[in-house]
């Protein structure tokens, strides 16, 4: 056995169908008496929703904030603590995805403020003590134990509208998340299960979903996998690829999930020959003999992009992103080499398939 540490994230979980019925429980368990309740424009229904049922039961919320913007860009923040400030706010109630929840984060970074998260992806950011923010351009993230969210919700319910295409890319940002907690620096044995137990739950799940997405079976299962690879995130290092998904998602605001999606193939095929105990694991989750392999058939199943050019990058922007990677390098279990991850950025952007020619 390899010599580790582990270290467990404090956190409540709260996981089921109808679970957003036990929310006032759990405000009146964390003491709040006026939350402020967090939202993308997009989500200002299920907002309007968690205000709704806060009311009809004597809770006083301090009203919404319904502009969470992707990569949680500074000034979004500074425009929601004022609302905060101004209406007295005493916690966050977070729901939606990882714009959500980011917001939910830096403000808690910047005042202390307890945080109840209701996700309606599979991002997992609401398992981590991660926050990721965005100013001029430059995305930076840091881990501090005080953005890490007290309570989280999982409603399978909430997942039921996630449109199939959305499903199919958050589930693979998960994914990702579990992909690089195999190699991880600081992993350990009980993250390694976890994270080959997420990846398995989700690779069976989506393309469920993307065959019938009110499959309430397969949205549990990928629910699950999703906080299993959320957890991973929250108690290891990661390495290149996510370093290129934050360059990536800062520099030309790409999106979030599309991003993950797109660069996490050709990310591990990049390591590969650098960790073949983390590559059989993913193999046997994916079900297939070679990991990377295994990636390209699920991406196909799953009918998402698969080029950066689909999203909006520019091809004079692969040299920047290049350059960008390599500063500040994550730890990662292969040298960080310019020629190296020009290429892998090359190949994300033309949307080739992955292979560990590198």
């Amino acid at each position: 056995m390899r010599p580790f540490v582990y270290n467990a994230n404090p956190a409540r979980v709260v996981f089921g169908s109808g679970t957003i019925k036990q929310l006032p429980d759990e405000v009146r368990r964390l003491g709040l008496r006026r939350p402020l309740i967090l939202s993308t424009p997009e989500q200002s229904r299920h907002a309007t929703q968690v205000e709704e049922l806060l009311s009809s039961l004597g809770i006083e919320s301090a009203g919404q904030f319904n502009n969470a913007t992707m990569h949680t860009p500074l000034d979004v923040t500074e425009k929601a603590l004022a609302v905060a400030n101004e209406r007295k706010a005493d916690g966050v109630i977070a729901i939606g995805g990882g714009s959500t929840i980011g917001l939910g984060k830096a403000i808690a970074l910047r005042t202390d403020m307890p945080q109840i998260v209701v996700p309606t992806t599979y991002a997992g950011s609401e398992m981590t003590p991660i926050i990721g923010q965005t100013e001029n351009g430059v995305k930076t993230t840091q881990s501090t134990p005080k953005v890490l969210p007290e309570v989280v919700i999982y409603d399978v319910d909430f997942t039921l509208s996630l449109p199939q295409g959305l499903s199919a890319t958050s589930g693979v940002n998960a994914i990702a998340h579990a992909v690089e907690a195999l190699y991880s620096q600081t992993g350990n044995p009980v993250v390694d299960v976890m994270a080959e137990e997420g990846v398995r739950a989700l690779a069976c799940a989506l393309p469920l979903i993307i065959e019938n997405k009110d499959d309430e079976a397969a949205r549990s299962d990928a629910l699950y996998g999703a906080w299993l690879c959320g957890t991973c995130l929250g108690l290891v290092g990661m390495s290149v690829h996510h370093k290129l998904c934050h360059v990536l998602g800062g520099a030309f605001n790409l999106p979030h999930a599309d991003t993950h999606t797109i660069v996490l193939p050709h990310a591990l095929a990049y390591n590969a020959p650098k960790v073949p105990e983390a590559m059989a694991k993913l193999a046997r989750a994916l079900g297939n003999d070679d990991a990377v392999e295994g990636l390209n058939v699920l991406l196909t199943k799953l009918k998402v992009k698969r080029g950066l050019k689909e999203v909006g990058m520019p091809e004079d922007g692969i040299d920047k992103a290049a350059d960008l990677a390599v500063k500040n390098a994550y730890w990662n279990p292969r040298p960080i080499e310019r020629e190296g991850i020009r290429e892998v950025i090359r190949r994300a952007w033309a949307g080739e398939p992955a292979r560990s020619d590198f």
